[in-house]
Order: C-alpha cells, then structure tokens, then sequence
C-alpha cells in the first residue's frame, strides 16, 4: 500500500509543498495545484474475507498426475480440526473399493474405513492441519464473476506466492458473499498437484456422529489400505 505521507504538506527530506499554482480568467479564480485532504486518503488494502468453519457439501478431487476425479460428500469441522469424507460411487469400477475417511487432527489419527467390509486402518497424521481458507498472509490475485449475465457469482482469487517466488503452491477461489470456498489447488514439490472444487455447501453439521469411528475401528490396522485390488 502506497503511504499517504507522499500527500503530506511537508514532503520527504524536509522540503514542503510549493504554492498553488492558480490563474484568473475572466474575474473567475481557478487552482491548478490546490491540495485537498481528500487525495491523501490512499486505497484500502484487499484483505481475505473469513472462510465458515462449520460446513456439509460435495467435493470433487482431481490429481493432474493420474488424472483421476474423486468425488465425495464432505463434513468440515474446523472449530474442532475434523474432517469427514465419504467417497461416492459413480457407476460399477471393475476392482475399485471405495472408502470413507475421518480425520481427527487434534488426536493426530485419521481412519479409512472400507464401504462394504467395513475394514478399518489406522493411521498417524504427520502433517499439521489445514483448515478450508485464506490464510491471512496470502496474495490477492484478482476478482471476477463466475457464470454469466443473469446468473453469476463473484469471488476472488487468492495464493501463497511471495514477490521472491514467481510461482505458488496454493491457489484458493473463494465468494465474495459468505467466503465459501470455490476451489483449491495445491502442488507439492513441483510434481503432484491436485485440484479441488466444492458445491452444494450447507452451513452447520447435520449429524456430529459422523466423525466418530465404527466399532470395526477398535481392532483397526495400522497400514493403509489400497484403493484398488
């Protein structure tokens, strides 16, 4: 942000500010250079609007280096770092199992339960949480509007990319009007990235047990399992 002492009336390094320059024309006086208080008052900053920590919804996960699309309904809790996913089956997948996910960051454990058998793994998480929002560091990119003319919505662009960095590894979109989150996109050492777009968010948890695992959890594995025979 560009400092408002520039409009100041003494500028820089002691000097001060010339006269106004000023003409009559015509018995009418006019200022040329006159300052009015108004022009010191520099833009406000972009600062990153505060992302619901409590919501239900739908997510489709896209891994650019297997150009696989997960989808999955998804409870947020991000008052208490939990996070619940369950993968959705579109179609018959020949050998393909599905899972359902509960992450409980604060306990440092995340369970993979499997949708038929309802065999469970268990299993240390080693990286911090990472809560759906714009951290307050990021930098703005841009605002527009997503759809068209009658039916449209605006959001903006946020990432982690410093002026030493010319490249990000986070890319968030998020609304203007209630900070939902749009979509994310992530890469991790330059190689694996992944994209994430979330609909049909909802405010709230209908149904809080859902973070809590099934009893088959009580003799769980302690390796993941595969998601494919």
């Amino acid at each position: 942000m560009a400092s408002s002492t520039a409009a100041a009336s003494t500028r820089r390094g002691g000097s001060t500010r010339p006269p106004p320059l000023a003409l009559l024309v015509g018995g009418v006086f006019f200022c040329l250079t006159c300052w009015s208080p108004t022009q010191a008052t520099s833009a406000q900053p972009v600062v990153p609007c505060e992302a619901p920590l409590q919501w239900e919804g739908r997510t489709v996960v896209y891994d650019h280096s297997t150009g696989r699309n997960t989808r999955a309904a998804v409870a947020y809790d991000g008052s208490n770092q939990r996070l619940r996913i369950l993968e959705e089956r579109k179609g018959l997948i020949p050998c393909k199992k599905f899972f359902e996910y509960i992450y409980l960051y604060k306990d440092a454990v995340m369970f993979q339960i499997e949708q038929v058998t309802k065999l469970c793994s268990k299993v240390v998480l080693s990286e911090p949480w990472d809560p759906f929002d714009i951290p307050v560091n990021s930098t703005y990119e841009d605002q527009y509007y997503i759809g068209g003319p009658g039916d449209q919505i605006m959001v903006q662009e946020w990432s982690d990319r410093k002026p030493a960095r010319k490249l990000e590894n986070w890319v968030g979109v998020y609304t203007v009007k209630d900070c939902y989150p749009v979509q994310e996109t992530y890469t991790k050492n330059y190689s694996v990235t992944t994209s994430t777009r979330f609909f049909d968010l909802k405010l709230g948890i209908s149904d809080p047990s859902v973070f809590i695992p099934p009893s088959t959890c009580q003799t769980a594995q302690a390796k993941k399992m595969r998601d494919e025979c």
